[in-house]
This record gives C-alpha cells, structure tokens and sequence, in this order.
C-alpha cells in the first residue's frame, strides 16, 4: 500500500516535475529517530481495537485499503470545501454520496455530502430542521445517541426525550402523546442505537407523520449500513444474518439521514455523511466566498455544507474502499458479507449466553451488540458483579485478557425474577462490529463464563 502511494507521488512529479524540499523543512534524523521512538512507546497505550479480543466498545481501526486511500490523498491534502481545493476528491465525494443514497433508496434528486463526523451530520440536519420549522420542538427517544440533545441546546432549540419500550427501541405511543401537544417539528429515529443497538420502528413513526406533520430524521450513524442486510421481520431468527427490513424499507420517505462511514464503511475518524430527500434545502446553506468558488459554475461542496475545509481524503479513501468491497448483499463479495459475519457472531454469542447458567442474555440482538449480565438475584448485585467482570478481564497481569465495555440500564428491563433495590445497573455490552469476531465466538463465550463471578 505504502508503494502505491509513493508511486502516485512520483507520477506526479514527473509531470510537474520534483520538488527539493527547503533545508528548514528537513527533519534531523537523529531527532527524528529519537522522537518515533517515543512515539512508539505512547501510541503503545491503547486497547487492542483491531483483535478479536478487543469485544467492547464501537472501535476498531479503518481497513487497510481505507488507510492506504486516505494516506495517499493526504499526501496531495486536498480540501472539498471548493472544486478549486480538491476536483478530483471532490467528484469522488459526489460518487461515494450516490452510492450511500443508493444503499438507503433515495431516489433522485436529494442533497448529500460528506462531513467530519456524525456528530455534525446530525448538526446539519437539525440546523435544516430549525430553519424549516423555527420554535418548535425536537423528540428523541431516551435511548438516542447524546449527540441529538447537545446539539439542540447549540441550536438553541428545545429537545424532549421520550421513552424507550422494553427493547431499547423509541416508544411510539409515547411520541404521539408528544406530538398531541402540538409543538413537535421533528422526530429522530435511530436505527441502531448506541447502546443496544435497538431498532426504531421507523415505518410507524411515519405513519404518525401522516396525521400530525412533521420531520422525520433518522440517525442510522452506526446501523445504517445494516441497509444490504435488510429483509423480511424477525429475520435473524434461526442462525441468519437478516436485520428485521421494515425499519430500513422505510428510510427512503424520510426527510434526512445520517450515517457514519467511519463505523461499518471501514473508514478512519473523519468520515460521516448527511442526506437530506429534498435538494431544495441548499439553499439554506446559500453564503459567499469571492475568493473560494471561481474554477466552476457548478455547485461547490462548501456550499451546500456547514464546514468549511474538509479533508478529501476522506472521499478518497471512501470511494477506494467502496471499488474493493462493493455496497452489496450478503450473498455477494462486498461490504454486505463482513456485516453479515459480524450479525452471525452476535447472534452465535446470544444462542451461547441465552440459557447459560452464569450468564443471562438481556435483549435479543437486532444488530452486532451483546448485552449480559452475570445471573444474581438482585439490582444491586448483578451492579457489583458486571464491574467485577468487566476489571476481570481487562487487567493488566490477564492471562486470557478480553476487553469490554459495560452499559447502566433501567431496572424496568430485568426479568421478574430480579429484586428491584436499585433503580438500574451495570450490564456488560459487546460490540462484535469486526469480521473476524465470528471465528472466535467459542472462544469469547467460553472465557466469559470463565469470567462470571
């Protein structure tokens, strides 16, 4: 990969013609030596994202195609804010956002573009909504990313979150009651929350759309690309890879998207993306730049976005990774196959714990994420024992270590048979979003019933 990119550099120089760089830009190699070693030693304090064993949080490095494409670009450091800053990543950029709408089933024409984050991908559509309906209120569920209420309070919009049902999924009885107030400009549906990675029933929050008007914006920053794996409900059942489909159907008639190609699209940091189904939105994003947008008549990226420079090395890398591992399903080579691996270890991993006499499943998977919890017959105590479990296993002097991340849940979602004496718990949460998780489920379940206290 590193040869690739060197030989692009050297294309172009042969074009343009070599470049000797300045004496005061050359590094001392004894220096620099000194510092990469040091370098080495502190980039050494990190979990082991890329490892089967690491079954935690939502990381895990890009792959390395995507690296390669965003090393490459980075060395030319093209800007998409301006065609005249990046024209040849600014057209892959316009390529990958075809793609993306493709994947969600937009049908043309629609407004989209890459953004540095998802966290700004949702900015963008809540800045949309304000504008499109000012004074109003925004609902999310109370399970929704945290991203939606810290962005409404930059807005300066007023956010409500709503209930949860038992599945960790948005309580669409209580958004009705919300909307019967009759301030509600935008509800947020997320499919693939954070935490359990629920799904929102985005088809029936449409429906309410029809009686009482308003946005529907679906932040599908980590499950979205579970779109290839969308099929007929309750699929997963029975060892199969599907995602219950209605959910993803449904996100074509929706107003605005997000999703984040830094999480299932392979990608580094510094990649999420923003749809919008009515390109007349762009002219909210109307500014001038005299000094920017003069090498075309077409419309530059920077102005139908909030960000000014933007890395195209991220359109880059994204378009590269989207020529090798294509947006197709299941059944073919492409990016559906690795999602389809991860949604098999996750529900492999639920059918190991689902009647284990140390662990107890708490919720069926919908997506990648496993959520447990050591068998005790209190709040309280399965508290103490899920943090004991998770130090376990992630100590330092750990023979066998496995790494991960626990979840505080409300105690309306136990069973029966668990005394409520607090009003929630630590549960433990794995996210089997690598590939390479499902060939090594045996292993996992088996060192996380060694594990159970």
């Amino acid at each position: 990969m590193l040869a690739q990119a060197s030989a692009m550099i050297e294309a172009w120089e042969g074009r343009f013609g070599a470049v000797d760089p300045h004496p005061a830009s050359v590094a001392d190699p004894e220096v620099l030596a000194g510092a990469w070693d040091r370098f080495t030693e502190r980039m050494g304090d990190h979990y082991p994202f890329f490892h089967p064993r690491y079954a935690g949080q939502m990381l895990k490095p890009p792959h390395a195609v995507a690296a390669a494409g965003y090393l490459a670009a980075m060395l030319i450091n093209p800007n998409n804010h301006a065609l005249d800053g990046g024209p040849g990543t600014s057209g892959l950029e316009r390529e990958v956002v075809d793609e993306l709408a493709g994947m969600f089933g937009l049908t043309a024409p629609w407004l989209g573009h890459l953004t540095s984050s998802g966290t700004i991908a949702n900015l963008e559509a809540l800045w949309v909504a304000r504008e499109l309906h000012p004074g109003t209120v925004v609902l999310h569920s109370e399970q929704a990313h945290y991203t939606h209420g810290r962005m409404c309070q930059v807005l300066g919009v007023q956010s409500r979150a709503v209930a949860a049902d038992a599945f960790g999924r948005l309580d669409v009885d209580a958004v009705e009651a919300e909307l019967r107030r009759g301030d509600v400009g935008t509800v947020v549906v997320t499919t693939g929350t954070t935490g359990v990675g629920a799904i929102d029933r985005v088809q029936d929050v449409l429906e309410l759309r029809e009686r009482y008007g308003f946005r529907v914006h679906v932040d599908a920053a980590y499950g979205g690309f579970y779109a290839l794996l969308a099929a007929d409900d309750g699929a997963g059942a029975g060892g199969t890879a599907g995602v219950a489909g209605a959910p993803f159907r449904a996100i074509a008639a929706c107003d605005s998207i997000v999703v984040d190609p830094h999480k299932h699209g392979l990608q580094p940091y510094g990649c999420g993306a923003v749809l919008f189904a009515d390109p007349a939105v762009g002219a909210l994003y109307r500014h001038d730049s005299p000094y920017t947008y003069f090498t075309s008549e077409e419309l530059h990226l920077g102005e139908i976005s909030l960000e000014c420079s933007r890395a195209g090395a991220a359109a880059a890398a994204l378009w590269l990774t989207l020529q090798v591992f294509p947006l197709r399903g299941p059944d073919e080579p492409g990016l559906g196959a690795m999602l389809a691996a991860c949604r098999r270890a996750a529900l492999a991993l639920a059918d190991a714990l689902r009647d284990d006499q140390r662990l107890a499943l708490l919720l069926e998977p919908e997506l990648d994420i496993v959520v447990y919890h050591p068998r005790r017959g209190s709040l309280s105590q399965i508290d103490t024992a899920s943090a004991a479990m998770l130090a376990a296993g992630m100590a330092g002097d750990a023979q066998d270590p496995v790494f991960l991340s626990s979840l505080r849940v409300g105690e309306a979602v136990f069973g029966p048979g668990v005394a409520r004496d607090a009003d929630g718990a630590r549960v433990l949460r794995s996210v089997l979003m690598k590939p390479e998780h499902e060939l090594r489920v045996d292993w996992l379940a088996g060192r996380l019933r060694e594990l159970a206290p």
